[in-house]
């Protein structure tokens, strides 16, 4: 059993402290943004360390992708944030004149955020981030699966940030348990979609709205007229980091049947040049998170009807999957049943656009979908014929580097988004304000209707 006593009450304290109006004024907000952009910086190293503990994360990568990008999106917070919380003037029919009207950013209150394991700071403090820019107090729990993260993120926050406001909670389900029974004003969470379930099971016994971020079946779909060598590296490249635990990887690989050898021979070289002829020799490839998730990994290769292009070599004692390149395989196999979340790429041929879009419709909504083509109509018409949380045309999961694009799933990959004004928004009430003089006005409104009156308010109505 967990010790439940940091997480019991919660709640119940965070939204005092922010009744208070400690966390309202934008000097408070920007002192907090700077301190967190600080504790990134100072603490990368011990952040780092922790991940390589954890799960072995190559430390340039783990840097890049968790910590530095991470720094960098707080410091662009603070630059916007005085803009985002301005209230923003609307136009007011003249019906109502003379009046004013306005939607004024305002706090939620006190927030949860629920982090995953796979990018265990950056999931964690780029939604923390948001609501204290938004004037929120948060509650913020990392994931158990990687606790050496964890307590570095809990130590560092209680140096750094203010204690009466941001609360980090370490434990396992029994913690994240009580802290799901507590009523709160917004619920973030980063995971799988099971458990986005309870979580949205759980936040609707008090109405409170949620954020899911999931996953899914990313699809990556290349067409002849694509730079095949250029589409294979960046393919390689998005789905093998990590070891394949993210979200926006690329899950499988569609590619029209006339390029099928080229592309496959170009992820064969460029697998080789990122990670070496022993990838398990490489400091730059990671590995699986766990025991569990390796036995399902080899249990899934096991099952698949398609052949091994390179890789398959599994040492499950150090959680060990070589980068994996399957082909020969139909929309049936196995491995296209769910999302894969390691290091295996499925590559299926096609002859016909219409029958891939017709695949991608049929199964749950992706977060994202990748498109590798030279060929602007293409392009409108998978724009057009398929619904995703985000698409990026001729590269993979670098749209989530462009600040003002919102981040998020749709359908079975998740509801809400962030980053950017999306990202304060997410986690701000936006008060809806009219203005009017008190003086005297015309009784047109007010019963009671004779005809007259009648008459005019059809002409002006």
């Amino acid at each position: 059993m967990e010790d439940l006593a940091p997480a019991n009450g919660l709640a119940a304290a965070l939204r005092a402290t922010h009744a208070t109006g400690l966390t309202r004024p934008l000097e408070w907000r920007h002192e907090q943004l700077s301190a967190l952009a600080r504790m990134l910086r100072d603490g990368a190293d011990a952040l780092v360390g922790a991940m390589g503990e954890d799960m072995s994360r190559p430390a340039t990568e783990a840097w890049l992708t968790d910590v530095a990008a991470v720094r960098r999106d707080v410091e662009a917070i603070a630059r916007d944030l005085a803009r985002w919380a301005a209230p923003r003037r609307v136009r007011v029919p003249w019906q109502l004149w003379p009046g004013r009207a306005e939607v004024r950013p305002e706090p939620l209150g006190a927030v949860l955020v629920l982090g995953p394991w796979n990018y265990p700071v950056r999931a964690l403090l780029l939604p923390v981030a948001f609501a204290l820019a938004a004037g929120d107090t948060v509650a913020a729990k990392p994931s158990e699966l990687a606790p050496a993260t964890a307590a570095e993120l809990a130590r560092l926050a209680g140096e750094y940030l203010d204690p009466k406001a941001t609360r980090l909670c370490l434990g396992g389900p029994d913690v994240a348990q009580s802290l799901l029974e507590q009523r709160w004003d917004h619920i973030f969470f980063t995971g799988g979609s099971r458990v986005g379930r309870l979580v949205m099971a759980a936040a609707a016994r008090h109405l409170t709205p949620v954020t899911l971020e999931l996953g899914g079946k990313n699809p990556a779909i290349v067409a002849k007229s694509a730079d095949i060598r250029t589409a294979a590296k960046r393919i390689a490249w998005a789905k093998f980091m990590n070891a394949g635990q993210t979200c926006v990887a690329p899950d499988y690989v569609v590619v029209e049947r006339e390029a099928e050898e080229a592309l496959l021979e170009e992820l064969v070289r460029w697998l080789a040049r990122f990670y070496g002829k022993s990838p398990h020799l490489s400091r730059d490839f990671g590995r699986v998170l766990n025991d569990a998730h390796m036995a399902r990994l080899t249990a899934l290769l096991g099952t698949t009807k398609g052949r091994t292009i390179t890789g398959g070599t599994a040492l499950p004692e150090e959680r060990y999957l070589a980068p994996t390149v399957l082909a020969g395989l139909s929309w049936d196999d196995p491995v296209m049943e769910e999302e894969i979340f390691g290091p295996v790429l499925p590559v299926l041929a096609y002859d016909e656009m219409s029958d891939v879009l017709e695949h991608v419709r049929g199964r749950e909504k992706p977060l994202a979908i990748y498109l590798y083509a030279r060929d602007t109509r293409l392009e409108e018409r998978v724009l057009a014929e398929t619904s995703s949380g985000g698409v990026c045309v001729n590269h993979n999961a670098v749209q989530l580097g462009v600040p003002e694009l919102p981040f998020g799933g749709v359908g079975a990959s998740g509801m809400g988004a962030y980053h950017g004004r999306t990202g304060f928004d997410t986690f701000s009430h936006r008060k809806a304000v009219l203005r009017r003089p008190a003086r005297a006005e015309a009784p047109l409104v007010y019963p009671p209707y004779g005809r007259v009156k009648q008459w005019v308010l059809h002409k002006v109505v």
